[in-house]
């Protein structure tokens, strides 16, 4: 049965499936670009504001195809680079994505499966999910954004850590260390994700967007110039139809429908 990437929604949600049974749903450059695809689809459609990325068979993704990857060193360095390259254009559409994106992790995400789930706005992680950057175990380094990710999050030494002793590290652990936003119990992660993307489909589109964008750039940015682009992101926001929404309900103690 060959990799696939499946696409269903549920009310306001788009949920990607990681399918691939036959390796513990590792993912290949026909996952990448179905991806890329399915968020630029979602991107445009007013009923979708949310997104969340899920495995299959109670298994979130166990990373690259080890055996596709021991054939490639027979290849030009050129044939891994364009796969890692569409990997990598996957991680960068969802991390630039402007509606909020969920991982729901059962069972393990390792490798560029867990650099999948960094890319993710959210984390939500059953209590027995486990999570390796196991690219040190098999003497490489990592991909997906990892490295980008986890330096951004952690302390230089935990981050260390993780890359480089590629042990497994447990759902309560990352919770601890700031990682995963939810703990569901086993078998109810997806559930759990439903709930929060749930709740954030009840918020202003446009907010989110600008908050999101805002995050991805305030690690590069002088305070100076953050502090315009925060000034012109809430002026646009508040003469935006749902900025007039979200005050009047406030004041008038009602629920606010946003466009």
């Amino acid at each position: 049965m060959p990799a696939e990437l499946l696409s269903t929604s549920q009310g306001q949600t788009l949920v990607l499936t990681l399918r691939n049974p036959e390796r513990r749903n590792a993912i290949d450059p026909v996952m990448y670009a179905a991806g890329v695809e399915a968020l630029g689809v979602a991107e445009s459609s007013p009923d979708i504001r949310s997104v969340v990325i899920t495995g299959s068979d109670g298994m979130f993704c166990s990373g690259g195809n080890l055996q596709r990857l021991l054939a490639n060193r027979q290849e030009a360095p050129e044939v891994q680079a364009q796969s890692i390259e569409g990997l990598h254009n996957w991680i960068e559409t969802i991390r630039t994505y402007p509606k909020p994106v969920i991982a729901a992790v059962e069972g393990a995400a390792a490798g560029a499966g867990f650099s999948l789930a960094l890319a993710c706005d959210f984390i939500v992680a059953a209590r027995n999910a486990v999570f390796v950057m196991a690219y040190s175990n098999v003497a490489l380094s990592p991909d997906g954004g990892a490295s980008w990710s986890l330096a951004q999050a952690l302390p230089r030494q935990i981050a260390t850590e993780i890359l480089m002793c590629g042990d497994r590290i447990g759902a309560e652990r990352l919770h601890a260390l700031g990682l995963v936003n939810r703990i569901a119990e086993a078998g109810n992660a997806l559930d759990t994700a439903l709930a929060l993307a749930e709740q954030l489909n009840a918020r202003a589109p446009n907010a989110l967007a600008s908050i999101k964008e805002l995050l991805n750039e305030a690690p590069h940015a002088q305070l100076t110039h953050h502090l315009a682009h925060e000034r012109d992101h809430f002026v646009k926001n508040l003469h935006h139809a749902n900025g007039g929404a979200g005050i009047s309900a406030f004041l008038e103690k009602r629920a606010p429908r946003y466009e």
